[in-house]
């Protein structure tokens, strides 16, 4: 089975949508292997962001994933990786499509938000690092 990092960022919290994420979580058949709500410290995104941290945007993802609780877990299931990228729909909000998480919950009025209600591991290296990091295993 294969495994991946979930996370319901703080604008999915802070609005409510973490029961419609689940629901469409286990309406697809991944099982949800973990699942904890907590704060996100400085250090851990860090690690977990270490890829974008000369990145001119950095900063504001980091006091954005600061800014509240998230919900982040580990799903299992056959090709959980691009099964869940897809569900998630495109990065940028305004390019999701209806029918993808962030299509019906993003907003996307800020062509630049980075508000974009939940991550995925983009690859199985990148689940067993992500994983690691906020897991420990």
């Amino acid at each position: 089975m294969e495994k991946t990092l979930f996370i319901i960022k703080p604008d999915g919290v802070r609005r409510s949508l973490v029961g419609q994420v689940i629901e469409r979580i286990e309406r697809r058949g991944f099982l949800l292997e973990r699942l904890e709500m907590r704060e996100v410290t400085k250090d851990l995104l860090e690690v977990h962001y270490a890829d974008i941290a000369s990145k001119p945007f950095y900063g504001e993802v980091v006091d954005y994933m600061t800014s509240g609780s998230v919900v982040v877990g580990v799903l299992c299931g056959s090709d959980v990786i691009l099964s869940w990228r897809k569900m998630m729909g495109a990065t940028n909000p305004s390019d999701a499509l209806p029918g993808t998480i962030r299509g019906d919950f993003a907003h996307a009025s800020d062509d630049d938000s980075i508000e974009n209600i939940v991550h995925g591991s983009d690859s199985a290296e990148n689940a067993a690092r992500e994983i690691a990091i906020w897991f420990g295993e």
